[in-house]
């Protein structure tokens, strides 16, 4: 298929009905109000259907209701509509279902700023609701990987029966890029054998939430942390950025990488043997990645648009806390290429 110029949240919607979407549920908010504004448009010409929600609460149980009958839904959201959504997104999780949810994330707390930021990581990685879960959470640094990314959540997603976050800022929502859409479905998924379809003449099928017994509620928890297991066996995924000769890196994610890759160009051309590690799954966390590098690397330097809720991950993938240096703007600002530059010297002093 030809490239075609398109805004990100646009292409993330086509990337949707491209992997096989065919429900919408959500509420606009800005930077994303174009995902819904787009499907709203596009759904029913596939056959599909797109619903605005009368809440963001409203949304992610309708959400529920599509995965639990075996469906590809989407719902799409900034920061504050994440918030407002992680009792639903719990209880998806705790049912093992399967549901995309997208996060062109915004400045906070609150309703904060409708600038870009990345401060909704702890929210994603470490999950928002109550209760052991993990939802799988990927970064995409450009539109091209954001649409790739969404096509790829709706497999994990079905692979594994957990919903899958894809976190992106505002900014990569925004901009415009040339993207193509080249959608091929994995092997091995399984069959929704699940999934609700009504009696009917076949069998009944249930999809249960509350546990009372505690013991059962415990086997439950093992049941899925099994299956987080397979998953950070097998999804872990990160970019390699200028690192056979480095003895700094980088650590970033989406937009802030950009920033980052440009500003090693200019630290290598004054001669620091510095490089990035991107990661390209927050959970699971690229653990692999570190493993492999933390022989050679003498310092990780983490650059996010947060207030460093990346780092204590960064320090445990390397084992050393002292090992990480942390750069960051929050509030909706963009690090510029001059700061990174600047902060990489701070730390690497004349060690080149």
């Amino acid at each position: 298929m030809a490239k075609v110029l398109m805004k990100g949240n646009e292409a993330v919607g086509k990337a949707a009905i491209e992997a096989g979407c065919r429900y919408f549920f959500g509420y606009p908010i800005t930077p994303q109000s174009e995902v819904p504004e787009y499907l709203s448009s596009e759904l029913p010409k596939v056959g599909g259907t797109f619903v605005q929600a009368e809440s963001e609460v409203a949304a992610i149980n309708m959400v529920y209701g599509a995965a639990a009958a075996g469906a590809r839904v989407l719902t799409s959201s900034s920061s504050p509509g994440i918030a407002l959504k992680q009792e639903g997104i719990g209880y998806i999780s705790n049912a093992g279902l399967p549901a995309v949810i997208i996060n062109m994330m915004r400045g906070g707390p609150g309703l904060g700023t409708i600038q870009p930021g990345q401060a909704d990581y702890n929210m994603a990685v470490k999950g928002g609701a109550n209760g052991d879960y993990h939802n799988v959470v990927l970064a995409p640094a450009s539109v091209q990987e954001a649409v790739n990314m969404v096509m790829e959540a709706f497999d994990i997603a079905d692979m594994y029966g957990i919903p899958v976050i894809v976190l992106a800022d505002g900014l990569i929502g925004q901009m415009m890029e040339p993207v193509e859409f080249n959608y091929v479905r994995r092997e091995g998924i399984p069959e929704k054998t699940w999934a609700l379809t009504g009696k009917g003449k076949g069998e009944r099928h249930n999809i249960k939430n509350l546990v009372i017994d505690p013991d059962d509620c415990e086997d439950w928890n093992h049941e899925h942390y099994e299956v987080y297991e397979k998953v950070e066996a097998n999804e872990q995924a990160w970019e390699e950025y200028l690192l056979d000769d480095a003895e700094y890196a980088f650590v970033s994610y989406g937009t802030a990488s950009r920033v980052v890759r440009t500003a090693i160009g200019y630290l290598r051309a004054e001669g620091y043997k510095v490089g990035m590690l991107r990661p390209k799954t927050l959970w699971p966390f690229p653990q692999k990645a570190f493993d492999k590098w933390n022989g050679q690397i003498k310092k990780y330097l983490d650059v996010e648009m947060s207030m460093g809720q990346m780092v204590p991950d960064v320090a445990y993938a390397c084992n050393d806390r002292n090992k990480v240096a942390f750069h960051g703007r929050t509030g909706g600002n963009v690090p510029t290429v001059d700061e990174v530059v600047t902060f990489g010297k701070e730390v690497m002093g004349g060690d080149k």
